[in-house]
C-alpha cells in the first residue's frame, strides 16, 4: 500500500518517536525514500525539536518585541483592509 503526503505529515512526530506500529513505519520509510518535500519536512521538524530541546537561552534585541507587535498588528489591518474590499 502506497501513502500520500498528507498521512506521511500525520506519521512524522511518530517517526522521530520511534512509536510506529511497524507496517507503518514501513510504509512511511518508503514514502521518504522517494518524497523530497516530506524528507525535507522531516528534516525540518528534526531540526526544530533539537533547537527547542537545546537549554541555551537567547536575549532578543532590545525593542524586538515591540517591533514585533507592531509590524504583526500592521500586518492584520492590511489583511482586514483587504478582506472587507471583497465583494
Amino acid at each position: 500500500m502506497v501513502i500520500e503526503c498528507k498521512h506521511v505529515w500525520e506519521h512524522i512526530s511518530g517517526y522521530l518517536d520511534g512509536t510506529l506500529e511497524p507496517e507503518v513505519l514501513r510504509m512511511v520509510q518508503e514514502h521518504l525514500e522517494h518524497c523530497e518535500i516530506c524528507s525535507a519536512i522531516l528534516d525540518s521538524t528534526r531540526n526544530i525539536l533539537i533547537l527547542t530541546a537545546d537549554e541555551r537561552v537567547f536575549e532578543l534585541p532590545l525593542g524586538y518585541s515591540e517591533r514585533l507587535h507592531a509590524r504583526l498588528d500592521a500586518e492584520l489591518k492590511s489583511a482586514e483592509a483587504v478582506v472587507r474590499k471583497l465583494p
